[in-house]
């Protein structure tokens, strides 16, 4: 646990560092992106080891997850780092000639990183990472929830990475709360809406920029022209990974009427071969992360019938992949984010119908739409908004470097991944640079009646 009365000092240092100039050299950046891979490699069955702990998070999830995650990204920023900080040449309008004009990215200065405690490793070190291959100083801000992760981390970090530049903070409501209360240059938080807002008003004192990671209710589109088998069998991958508890989560299913059964059996067949007749026993499904969430999802659970799971345990926090019909549009489990395994099935008279249901109700930060027919999808793209869509599976569009992954309205605001996640930590300086040798007299006054005319052919 991090002492309060340092945080202010901690972050006091992390500026000076900045201002000392050492962060800018890529040279520095590449060197703790290297130490970064190196803690990921060095140390996988230790974060294995946490995550097991923090979440029952079987080792090959956890390895893909966030292991695997983090090392694929950084080592994708190595690798890009000198193109994505090189200065961007635009064009010159003639108005300004002779002259040339460039981008510069240049770092902004401190970032703060608050993670969540549901994929704690990736969900920390890729924002983390993004902010160093930009430039930065950052402070790092684990969840107390995923405490074994969180602990790992915090012996970690200052092992590999330059404790001059790179800072961990530990702690909980208390420690963050200091946090805020300094002055950053930009914020990454990750979490649920209520606490996104508390950081932006916080922010918004020092007018700091933020980018806010949330969530919502991602829904999946199944029109009755989907292949129900690798519908059901992606549905069911995307929403039980993790029991349930990614942001990105299909969290609720629209599926035509005429396809509703089949849709339900081909889910029952996955799940059997996914987690075999008793996923209690199965070493490839995880654990819900704490007392108080699995109450709630057991409360959630009550909204409707379960025609697959619906079992629970509450002395190792387990809550089978459940599937729910009967669930009425009004019931609670419509009207906050899961986050846990239960899948509520609602059944619609055609993809219309779909579309202007998830139309009328906060663009959510994912969006999944099944289907063969083009028209379909075409349909939903075009009068849908989401934070991204994975078009015939779930959460894979996250997976990407070339695409931004982020949030829009309640889910959310800003984007990263790959360059996204470098340049979200820079500010993209414009330089116009003129020579001396030429200095037209047009450019100045009086503007007589010549030059008037001159300017109304070039502008």
């Amino acid at each position: 646990m991090t002492n309060l009365n340092n945080i202010a000092d901690i972050v006091s240092s992390l500026r000076t560092s900045y201002n000392s100039g050492k962060t800018r050299p890529l040279a520095w950046r590449k060197q703790q992106l290297e130490a970064l891979v190196r803690m990921m490699e060095d140390n996988e069955a230790a974060f294995s080891a946490a995550l097991k702990a923090d979440l029952g998070k079987p080792d090959v999830e956890g390895f893909i997850t966030d292991i695997a995650f983090v090392t694929s990204e950084v080592k994708a920023m190595i690798k890009n780092l000198k193109k994505w900080n090189k200065p961007q040449r635009v064009p010159t309008p003639i108005v300004a000639m002779p002259a040339k004009s460039q981008l510069i990215p240049e770092p902004l200065g401190v970032v703060l990183v608050i993670a969540p405690w549901n994929y704690p490793i990736q969900l920390l070190l890729v924002p983390a990472a993004g902010a160093i291959a930009a430039g930065n100083t950052v402070v790092m801000k684990p969840s107390e929830v995923s405490a074994e992760t969180s602990a790992l981390l915090a012996q970690l970090v200052p092992k590999y990475l330059d404790t001059s530049a790179v800072a961990l903070v530990e702690g909980s409501v208390p420690e963050t709360t200091a946090l805020l209360d300094q002055h950053f240059n930009h914020i990454f938080y990750t979490g649920n809406g209520t606490v996104g807002r508390i950081v932006m008003a916080a922010a918004a004192k020092n007018l700091t920029p933020v980018t806010l990671e949330l969530g919502g209710k991602s829904p999946v589109i199944v029109d009755a022209s989907a292949n129900i088998r690798v519908a059901a069998r992606r549905v069911a991958w995307g929403k039980f990974i993790n029991a349930g508890q990614t942001c990105v989560a299909p969290d609720y299913v629209l599926v035509d009427k005429t396809v509703e059964q089949p849709f339900i059996e081909q889910l029952k067949i996955a799940l059997n071969d996914f987690y075999g007749s008793d996923p209690h026993v199965s070493d490839s499904y995880a654990r819900i992360v704490s007392d108080r969430h699995f109450s709630r999802l057991t409360g959630l659970m009550k909204s409707g019938t379960a025609v697959i799971g619906g079992e629970s345990n509450a002395t190792d926090k387990y809550i089978s992949p459940t599937v729910l019909t009967d669930v009425s549009l009004d019931s609670p489990i419509m009207h906050e984010e899961i986050f846990g395994p239960l899948l509520p099935i609602i059944t619609v008279s055609n993809s219309d119908e779909a579309i202007r249901y998830v139309a009328n109700h906060d663009h959510p930060l994912a969006l999944y739409v099944f289907a063969e027919k083009q028209t379909v999808i075409n349909d939903v793209l075009s009068r849908t908004t989401a934070g991204g869509v994975t078009v015939n599976g779930t959460i894979l569009h996250l997976t990407s470097p070339h695409l931004p992954f982020g949030g829009v309205g309640e889910s959310g605001m800003g984007g990263y991944h790959g360059i996204s996640g470098v340049r979200l930590f820079q500010h993209m300086k414009p330089v116009l640079s003129r020579g001396t040798k030429l200095d037209p007299s047009i450019a100045y006054p009086p503007y007589t009646a010549r030059k008037a005319k001159i300017f109304r052919k070039i502008l």
